[in-house]
Parts: structure tokens; C-alpha cells; sequence
């Protein structure tokens, strides 16, 4: 199954912003982080990427190598596209740490996200992430509060881009 190009300019109906708050919210954070993240990559891998708990958000499923074990990791992010770069946020509902995919891609960035191979490039130029954030904000506007969370706990959301590769 091919990614699906998430335009982040696009305009999103009521429908998609009532939902993509709805999942924003701390309760559905709640719900995620007992239930969603191990359920998520199986429905994902199992229906081939068509079926997955985002609904009506963009996302696709990340294969990477774990950071220290090199074994296969699975999870699902939300994305969008920035070109042909494909960006992700590590973001965690904004808690003190980032996800474990994040330091699986840093050790080991050749990945596949959405069936297609990629490698992983963590953005760390200010004017780069200034000009990204608000089209984050705009696929999902619950990266906002994530963001203002993650600063209490004195961290920084890192973005990351995957670039296509040859292979």
C-alpha cells in the first residue's frame, strides 16, 4: 500500500477538527497510552495500513530497529508531508520523555513508514522547525497543548523527516 499525501495547507472540515481534538484531549491520551499503542501497529499491520484507531487523522504505520536491540519495532504517527519529506513528531502527548521510536530511529535511521522506505533525519535547525511546527499545528492541533506540556517537564518535542530512499 502506497502513503497517502497529507497536504498540510489542506483545509480540514468540522468533522476532522472536532475529532482531531477529541483525540487531544487528556482522557483519549489516557486511552492511548494504555490501549492505543499496543493495539494500533497490530490493526494496521494486520489490515495492511487501511485500518488503524487515528481514524480520521493521517497516520501509517513506522517500522524501525530498536535503539540497543536492533529487533524490529512497530508503532503507528501521525504525519504529513513536507515535499517529498514525510515529518513526524516525536511528540508523546508531550510527556517528560520522548518516545522510544525516536531513539530507535536516531541509532538506526533506515526505516519503512507507510510500506516505503525511508531514512530518518531528526530536524534540528531552529528556522527549519519554526517554519514545521505550525504545519503540525495544523494536521493536528493537539500538538500545541503536547508542546506546552512537554516544556513543563523541561523538554523539547523533537520533529523528524524522513527522506525517501533509493532502496
Amino acid at each position: 500500500m502506497s502513503l497517502r499525501h497529507v497536504d498540510p495547507l489542506a483545509p480540514r472540515g468540522p468533522a476532522y477538527r472536532v475529532y482531531a481534538w477529541l483525540v487531544g484531549t487528556r482522557p483519549m491520551g489516557w486511552l492511548s497510552r494504555k490501549v492505543g499503542w499496543q493495539l494500533d501497529p497490530w490493526l494496521a499491520r494486520l489490515s495492511g495500513g487501511r485500518v488503524g484507531l487515528g481514524l480520521m487523522l493521517p497516520t501509517a504505520l513506522l517500522q524501525s530497529r530498536g535503539a540497543r536491540s536492533g529487533a524490529l519495532r512497530r508503532t503507528v504517527a501521525i504525519y504529513f508531508h513536507d515535499g517529498e519529506r514525510v515529518t513526524l513528531v516525536a511528540s508523546k502527548l508531550g510527556m517528560p520523555s520522548n518516545p522510544a521510536w525516536f531513539y530507535n530511529v536516531r541509532a538506526h535511521p533506515d526505516v519503512v513508514f507507510g510500506g516505503a522506505p525511508f531514512v530518518a533525519e531528526v530536524v534540528s535547525d531552529p528556522a527549519e522547525l519554526a517554519r514545521l511546527w505550525p504545519l503540525a499545528d495544523r494536521v493536528f492541533p493537539g500538538y500545541r497543548g503536547y508542546r506546552e506540556r512537554a516544556a513543563r517537564a523541561g523538554r523539547e518535542i523533537p520533529l523528524v523527516q524522513l527522506v525517501p530512499s533509493p532502496r
